[in-house]
């Protein structure tokens, strides 16, 4: 499998929707010196989505300066959820601009007190205080950290953090290890013997294991202690709202186990909220769908809609833990600035609303994709608009890989723009203004590809 697709010019038909348009070959040729240096300067892990040249985006929209103009499925993976560039956003940044305030470490700051007095008003209210960060992956780590630190004031062996397999969160050393991805850690070496993975409790396994799946967390626990752990141990859990690469959300039954037990065993359970948060899935946050009440939430991505910023936020008696839980960008006044106005849009604009209803429709168009090619699609996953196409090789249950780089890659061709997965899954994470025209008008797209892709393996 490539690493990146190759800058070669391909030749595209003339197309003028409403919400696409593509006249010129993409890349176009102009982009190559450009993407070329990138190539020269950095890493191949800098470069293995598709090679369009961004020159601007506004809200679902993505140009790339020669006059080609995308539809976007992405959101910059899940960052502009209101919609790229919003005018109240841009408006905020220029004004933190104009004041002469570009950093101020972690000083007071009139821009950071407005927005986390907004934050911590629309969170439930059990969740009280919040602490500002840069990155997912430092929210992840600093629960991790939390998450110990609590333990051990009940019991100093009380250190064990549970997460999930298949689950991601983030690419630090502590947050890697959180995650229940296979292969890629071997570089850790000596990785940390007190961080256990659950089974995902996909549908399948699930079915597969004949239990309810409240029965089946519980059974999962109990193979960890007759393999020698001691459940009091155990510190925390950390979850996601819903696993990113394949949109896949877990049972109500599971999740009402696992916050008995842990309430049962002084046991906090952190909830990754850095793609499923602000509107993503229909609500505000992922784990509302789950009528529960996580003790730390992490957040990042659409909470800015534009600028690096991430938080933590849970009770006050957990965070308020060590003094030392501080970053030097977290706070930034460019990106509180950005990030209140974001919030607002998304309340202001009833984009969370949005999201249920357009999710709906997608759902629906996509289990229609799926019965007129059900021996290649195997599964669908929706849940306001974060969704995911599964994709198979013929008579198999494996993933195809191979195919859905190519489906992509047409459809960029065609206007619209995905993320490469890498897993033989299409993930779909519209900005939440996106029309439902155009919505529906991108999933066209991808059948139309499917169509011209399976005729060609045929006529191979």
């Amino acid at each position: 499998m490539k690493i990146h697709y190759d800058l070669i010019p391909e030749k595209t038909k003339n197309i003028e929707t409403k919400h696409r348009k593509v006249c010129s070959p993409i890349p176009h040729p102009d982009s190559i010196e450009i993407m070329n240096d990138l190539r020269l300067y950095e890493t191949d892990s800098m470069h293995d989505q598709l090679p369009i040249l961004w020159d601007s985006a506004k809200d679902y929209q993505i140009f790339d300066g020669y006059g080609n103009c995308f539809i976007d499925l992405t959101s910059t993976i899940f960052v502009a959820n209101i919609g790229h560039s919003h005018p109240r956003v841009v408006e905020a940044i220029e004004n933190s601009c104009k004041k002469n305030l570009l950093n101020n470490y972690y000083y007071p700051s009139l821009e950071r007190r407005d927005f986390v007095k907004k934050l911590i008003e629309v969170t439930p209210k059990q969740l009280d205080k919040c602490i500002l960060y840069t990155t997912g992956s430092e929210t992840t780590e600093a629960a991790f950290k939390t998450m110990r630190q609590n333990g051990r004031k009940i019991d100093n062996d009380k250190i064990v953090i549970l997460s999930f397999d298949g689950s991601f969160h983030g690419k630090t050393t502590g947050s890697q290890q959180l995650g229940g991805k296979e292969g890629g850690k071997e570089w850790i070496v000596n990785q940390d013997k007190d961080i256990y993975h659950l089974p995902f409790p996909t549908e399948w396994y699930v079915k597969d294991s004949l239990l309810d799946a409240g029965e089946l967390f519980l059974r999962d626990l109990k193979t960890l202690e007759e393999n020698g752990l001691n459940l009091k141990n155990i510190a925390g859990i950390i979850m996601e709202s819903y696993q990113g690469w394949g949109a896949l959300f877990y049972p109500q039954s599971y999740i009402d186990a696992m916050v008995i037990w842990a309430k049962e065993n002084k046991t906090l359970i952190t909830v990754d909220e850095v793609q499923a948060g602000f509107g993503r899935t229909g609500k505000l946050f992922g784990f509302q769908h789950y009528n529960m009440e996580p003790d730390i939430v992490c957040m990042g991505k659409a909470i800015s809609s534009s600028l690096p910023l991430s938080a933590i936020i849970g009770r006050a008696n957990i965070l308020n833990i060590d003094p030392s839980m501080n970053s030097t960008h977290g706070g930034n006044p460019l990106a509180c600035s950005a990030s209140l106005a974001s919030l607002n849009v998304l309340i202001d604009e009833k984009l969370v609303e949005q999201s249920k209803v357009k999710g709906k429709m997608l759902e629906k168009k996509l289990l229609s994709f799926q019965k007129e090619f059900p021996e290649i699609i195997s599964y669908i996953s929706c849940k306001g608009l974060v969704a995911a196409v599964f994709f198979v090789k013929l008579g198999t249950n494996e993933l195809d890989i191979e195919l859905v780089d190519s489906l992509i890659y047409r459809a960029m061709l065609k206007g619209v723009n995905s993320v490469r997965t890498l897993s033989g899954t299409i993930k779909l994470g519209p900005p939440l203004s996106i029309p439902m025209d155009a919505l529906s008008e991108a999933i066209d797209v991808y059948k139309e590809c499917l169509i011209e892709l399976l005729e060609e393996r045929n006529n191979v």
